[in-house]
């Protein structure tokens, strides 16, 4: 059996699970060429065989002058039409040469941002052969400022990360909830719970996002499963800042202090009357702040204690807390260190004072 070599390229897709318009394959001595990260769908392979093996001309001549010849796959619960591109000719080192320069030339548009991607957690665990591979599935779009990026109650399609610039989380009332700026990612959550988005996202500058479609972050995540296991975690922390602004908390629970700030926290703890501690992990060291039926009655942070260590943590928005219910009998003891609203207003009143 004889197979032409020759390049195809998807011209039209209808819900099918693997592939996207414009994704290429391509067919060189007696092989098949598939994009990059995908698994070769066989009913895929079945249409692109009976393509390369038939006698017809994969061009035909009009009035209107020459047409490619367009092919069809519609073996499962998708549709994508397809259409032979151009004759490929590997033999030649020139040839060679050429899908080379294709290949750079497709990913130019993010190689400005590698260094971006190579400093993100989530690709850590990522080569740079691997992460070279998963940027090539991922676009690149342009806002300017004060533009629609999502909005709530709209199904989740793509993972997004931001490149330059910086978004802004908006709340129901139009209220900014958050920002976020270079390396950080949105929009994941709807991907891993099929949810829609739960808050819209405006542009605060003119921002530029890489973004991988729901169907390209299935495949990502078959391909490099180590993946799998950051996501879930995030999953879980959101599961968890979410259970905490319900009003909730219960001992064991971690959670980020750029989802639920310190504040937020400690007065959830006194809301609640509980008797625990507040273990936090930050960038600079570690602190530990205990209560009593929703008191404060201790506070540690490096070299700070009491009150000033209490005041000092306020104003911390990054790290990780882990609460633990339950004291010691001396713990128990310890008196309360000061109405705790008070402590709260004296606090944010000292860390405006530094932001001024």
């Amino acid at each position: 059996m004889e197979y032409r070599n020759a390049i195809f390229i998807i011209t039209e897709e209808r819900s099918c699970p693997i592939y996207n318009v414009g994704e290429e394959f391509k067919v060189e001595n007696d092989a098949l060429t598939i994009p990059e990260i995908k698994p070769a769908c066989l009913m895929m392979v079945r249409e692109l065989m009976k393509a390369v093996t038939e006698k017809q001309s994969l061009e035909r001549f009009s009035q209107y002058g020459v047409k490619k010849v367009k092919f069809e796959c519609g073996g499962c619960s998708g549709l994508i039409r397809f259409e032979f591109k151009k004759e490929k000719e590997f033999a030649t080192l020139q040839m060679k040469l050429l899908a080379a320069a294709e290949q750079r030339a497709r990913m130019r548009h993010l190689d400005k941002f590698f260094g971006i991607l190579r400093t993100l957690e989530i690709f850590e665990p990522l080569d740079e052969n691997s992460l070279r591979d998963l940027s090539a599935q991922l676009q690149l779009k342009e806002f300017e400022n004060n533009k629609i990026v999502l909005m709530k109650g709209d199904p989740g399609t793509s993972l997004y990360i931001v490149l330059e610039g910086r978004v802004a989380v908006i709340g129901e009332e139009g209220q900014t909830l958050s920002e976020m700026s270079v390396g950080e990612i949105f929009g994941e959550m709807s991907l891993l719970s099929g949810e829609p988005v739960t808050t819209s996202i405006h542009t605060r500058d003119r921002t530029r996002l890489a973004t991988l479609s729901n169907k390209d972050f299935k495949h990502v995540l078959s391909k490099f499963p180590v993946l799998q296991v950051f996501f879930y975690r995030m999953l879980v922390e959101r599961s968890q800042a979410n259970t905490l602004r319900a009003g909730t908390i219960s001992s064991g629970m971690t959670g980020r202090l750029a989802e639920i700030n310190a504040v937020e926290l400690f007065q959830l703890i006194n809301s609640s009357q509980k008797t625990g501690k507040i273990q936090l992990v930050l960038d600079d060291g570690s602190a530990v702040v205990t209560f009593n039926e929703g008191e404060l009655v201790k506070a540690q942070y490096k070299e700070l204690f009491g009150k000033e260590a209490f005041f000092a943590l306020l104003a911390k928005g990054g790290g990780t807390f882990t609460y633990t219910s339950g004291l010691t009998p001396e713990e128990k003891e310890l008196p309360v260190i000061g109405g705790f609203m008070g402590l709260i207003m004296e606090g944010m009143r000292r860390v405006d004072e530094q932001g001024a």
